[in-house]
């Protein structure tokens, strides 16, 4: 897990005993479109017997109070912080709470291989344990429940799609992963529909996140799941990533990225329905306890079966081809994790496996209890 539970950003390409800090590192990915608009700029064009009227002006962006906005926002976000075996390390992050009974909104990468989730709620100082509702991986976000929870500050949700480039918005969360008071950046909008190359700094995998909001603000560790703020004191955005250093290397002001609440609250959706999909898992995490890559020609290779965990169990071992679930065929390390994604702990699975020596067997496994992944 990041040190404060942010991606910090790679790379950039546009469209047109230790805590870690939540936070993604992005990696620039590409110049090119660095002044590219975003449906800013009115249509000139016309044709023949077109109407040739003048476009319609948007109407002026409205100024942002970062004081006024930071008072609205702040007593709806929470302190998070995790722990995960062998080592008690750990991350630090932000959460955004939804429901007066403790639904809180956050990213997934700070709570990705917690083994305990402790949530502090900076409007009364509250200290809840938490567990992890649900999460797609893929779009960065989760959602958790705190235990005992009443009575709760909520955040006003917005709408991303109503964002515009250039426009003032506010980033608020746990920056540096020292709780108390969420730390505020302001910044403006310069671009809708960026896509990032993630660093994960605590474990250094990458991910790739699309359309994200980009910002022209230092957004630092910690504030990982924290809220991207309108001037109007809503939440359009989940906080996610910054390019941090890189940009400074380069020569370039640091930007910060997030998740548009839009996208955020669809996962949220899907998770409050109970119904899995291949990216959206909700409730606890299943595992076979294996490290796989792609197999070749096809098929999910195991690299590692875990002391202790299922596969190993089954007999399992490095080289075996996991290449059919249930049935259904396996192509991909990729596709192997979305077919237990939709598993819980204790379901029994029927793997299709092909030995290193050329040998098939069909195997029974039942899953385990695993850590957010």
């Amino acid at each position: 897990m990041d040190d404060d539970e942010r991606y910090r950003a790679p790379e950039r390409q546009r469209d047109g005993g230790g805590r870690a800090l939540a936070l993604f590192a992005a990696v620039l990915l590409a110049v090119a479109a660095f002044f590219g608009f975003r449906g800013e700029l009115p249509d000139w064009s016309s044709s023949s017997g077109a109407d040739n009227s003048p476009p319609a002006l948007l109407e002026p962006l409205p100024p942002l109070d970062p004081v006024a906005v930071a008072h609205a926002v702040e007593p709806a976000l929470v302190n998070i912080s995790t722990s995960a075996r062998p080592f008690g390390l750990g991350a630090a992050g932000t959460g955004i709470v939804l429901t007066t009974d403790g639904q809180v909104l956050t990213s997934h990468h700070v709570v990705k291989g917690a083994e305990t989730v402790t949530v502090t709620d900076v409007g009364n100082g509250t200290v809840y344990d938490a567990t992890v509702l649900g999460y797609d991986a893929g779009a960065d976000i989760a959602l958790l429940e705190l235990t005992g929870a009443t009575d709760l500050t909520i955040a006003r949700i917005g709408r991303s799609a109503e964002l515009r480039v250039h426009e003032d918005v506010l980033a608020i969360g746990n920056a540096g992963g020292a709780g108390g008071t969420p730390t505020s950046i302001q910044g403006n909008i310069t671009d809708l529909n960026s896509t990032i190359v993630a660093l994960n700094a605590s474990d250094l995998t990458r991910k790739s996140l699309t359309g994200m909001v980009e910002i022209a603000a230092p957004v630092t560790a910690g504030q990982s799941g924290g809220a991207l703020a309108d001037p109007g004191g809503t939440v359009v955005g989940v906080i996610t990533a910054a390019s941090g250093e890189t940009s400074r290397e380069v020569g370039r002001t640091p930007n910060g990225y997030a998740v548009p609440i839009d996208t955020a609250m669809r996962v949220v959706g899907q998770i409050r329905s109970g119904t899995p999909t291949e990216t959206v898992h909700i409730g606890p995490t299943a595992t076979l306890g294996v490290l796989i890559s792609d197999a070749k020609p096809s098929g999910a290779k195991i690299d590692v079966a875990l002391y202790g965990f299922p596969a190993y169990a089954a007999g399992l071992v490095e080289g075996d081809v996991i290449t059919a679930v249930d049935g259904r065929d396996i192509t991909t390390a990729k596709a192997l994790r979305a077919a237990i994604n939709v598993h819980k702990p204790d379901d029994t699975v029927a793997l299709d496996v092909l030995g290193a020596g050329g040998a098939q067997r069909t195997i029974t496994v039942v899953l385990a209890l695993g850590t957010p992944n």
